[in-house]
């Protein structure tokens, strides 16, 4: 099933963290990214091959804090 996702993600400031959170956020099978700002993103992402859980630790993995809006 898909869904979109909004993720609120702290510790981003400029263009190059954009670029970095959105390569990570490609590379996950089940992932479209819709959009990603400083401190935010949004994708749709397929629930039966991929968790909001992964998508937020793929971020976290960058050394930013990201939480899934409810």
């Amino acid at each position: 099933m898909k869904k979109t996702l909004q993720l609120r993600i702290e510790g981003m400031h400029c263009e190059g963290c954009v670029r970095r959170v959105a390569q990570a956020l490609n590379k996950l099978e089940g992932v479209h990214v819709h959009s990603v700002e400083v401190g935010s993103a949004a994708v749709v992402l397929d629930s039966a091959r991929v968790s909001p859980q992964q998508v937020a630790a793929a971020v976290n993995g960058l050394g930013f804090s990201a939480r899934v809006e409810r």
